[in-house]
């Protein structure tokens, strides 16, 4: 008999975490039971499998406290407790604990100084949680061979360390978005993703700003919520400044993200880093050529039709001029003699694009 699952999600309730929670309880078994503990800010925004009980678990500290409790108590001996907000249980329990680890933030190897004060500070708390507690967990799953090396390398001695499994899913995409329905094309380019510090907004839109200055002006469009206003509107004044193409779209649903795949002519994708990257995911299922990062994670779960340095505003804009067949070539080296002439006013000026 199958063992009985508590599903452990406080503080998942937006970005790749929620859609791939909606796609998991929209998959479960009718018959079985199922204990939720979940964040309140998606109470009615997500549907509960029937026959589940839910706790509601608000966003507070104690609150969340008293959640840890509740969960401690509903997962008895033989059941799983599983994880999915990516962090052990900080109280002991009976039943085995398999955390679902999709935040390489957690890990450690990224510079903390690059987020805002209230994040920084949150993600130092959860770090410590994450080491702390981790002899508490029997598995970790994951969702990439990059995302397990990373794990692995965090937990140390791997022969001593709790399984790591590499359990990839995802949800299926509204009609609207595959490639038989495409829709008349509104966009050259767009980035679907929150304004966290290494999903790397700024470089784009100085990729975008040297594409200009070039002559060239590929429409973006960006999706950047509430929460980062404030890089919304500093994205967008340097785009009116230089003339740029570039809107926000906001935070989107998963049916206007799907709108939007199927009105795009690619996705473009800088980030640095992630655990999975589910719009590279949805991007290939909507049939968009994908520009990306030239880092494992992408080649993880993708074919991209073109990458770059992430860190390199030139290697972004040279990556979406070959993909709008603008390439230029390379600079061609001159003779000495060519060389004197240029350097004494009388010859050509070479350049490097």
């Amino acid at each position: 008999m199958p063992a009985e699952v508590v599903l452990y999600a406080p503080n998942v309730h937006t970005g790749g975490g929620f859609v791939l929670l909606q796609a998991l309880l929209g998959a479960w078994p009718s018959a079985a039971p199922l204990r939720l503990f979940l964040d309140a800010r998606v109470e009615g925004r997500l549907a509960v499998p029937e026959g589940a009980s839910v706790y509601w678990v608000r966003p507070q500290a104690l609150a969340r406290l008293a959640g840890e409790f509740a969960a401690r108590r509903a997962a008895e001996a033989g059941s799983i407790l599983f994880c999915f907000h990516g962090l052990p249980p900080v109280l002991p329990s009976r039943a085995r604990v398999v955390v679902f680890l999709q935040n390489r933030n957690y890990l450690g190897g990224i510079k903390l100084s690059q987020f805002p004060l209230k994040t920084r500070l949150r993600l130092m708390f959860e770090r410590s949680i994450g080491r702390l507690f981790r002899h508490r967990v029997a598995e970790y799953v994951v969702q990439t061979p990059t995302m397990r090396r990373a794990v692995l390398d965090w937990l140390g001695e791997p022969a001593q360390s709790p399984m790591v499994r590499i359990s990839p899913f995802a949800g299926s995409m509204p009609a609207h978005a595959v490639p038989d329905g495409r829709e008349t094309i509104r966009w050259d380019f767009v980035y679907v993703a929150d304004g966290v510090a290494h999903k790397n907004h700024r470089r784009l839109v100085q990729a975008w700003a040297l594409l200009a200055e070039k002559g060239l002006y590929p429409s973006l469009a960006v999706t950047l919520g509430p929460r980062d206003e404030s890089l919304a509107a500093e994205l967008l004044a340097i785009a009116a400044k230089h003339g740029l193409r570039i809107d926000n779209q906001g935070e989107l649903s998963r049916e206007d993200v799907s709108r939007l795949y199927a009105q795009a002519g690619a996705l473009v994708f800088p980030s640095f880093g992630e655990s999975f990257g589910l719009p590279l995911i949805e991007a290939s299922k909507a049939g968009l050529p994908i520009v990306a990062s030239e880092l494992d994670y992408v080649r993880d779960v993708c074919v991209p039709a073109q990458t770059f340095d992430p860190g390199s505003a030139v290697s972004i804009a040279r990556a979406v001029r070959r993909q709008l067949g603008q390439e230029s070539g390379p600079a061609e080296p001159v003779s000495p003699e060519q060389f004197w002439s240029m350097l004494r006013g009388s010859g050509p000026q070479a350049s490097i694009d």
